[in-house]
């Protein structure tokens, strides 16, 4: 297994929930740290919808490791930016049996 080449810096960011001042709730991004990461594109798809083509191209970002339950380790739920682009993160599993790496399974979407 050859090393990752980690040359992109993607702030690790989490949703944080508050009353809007209208009885419901706003969702905002906070950022939780900067990971390095490599970023690989998948296979693209056109799945078709009710009424239009919904393309996505899935990505599979690598990180370094981080601890279960730490702060800087990505979980599904969560997302990654850099500049304008987001990934939502999908999925996270060890890249290699030493545990040195993650590698998250991301959709890139639309930033809110």
């Amino acid at each position: 297994m050859r090393a990752p080449h980690l040359n992109r810096a993607l702030e690790l960011q989490e949703a944080v929930r508050g009353p809007d001042g209208a009885g419901g709730f706003s969702e905002v991004w906070t950022t939780l740290g900067t990971l390095w990461a490599e970023v690989v594109p998948g296979a693209g798809r056109d799945p078709a919808g009710e009424e239009v083509v919904l393309a996505s191209v899935p990505y599979r970002i690598t990180v370094r490791a981080a601890p279960a339950g730490a702060a800087g380790r990505p979980k599904p739920g969560q997302r990654l930016r850099e500049g304008e682009r987001v990934f939502a993160v999908l999925a996270v599993a060890e890249r290699d049996p030493a545990g040195r790496y993650l590698t998250c399974f991301c959709r890139e979407e639309e930033p809110r």
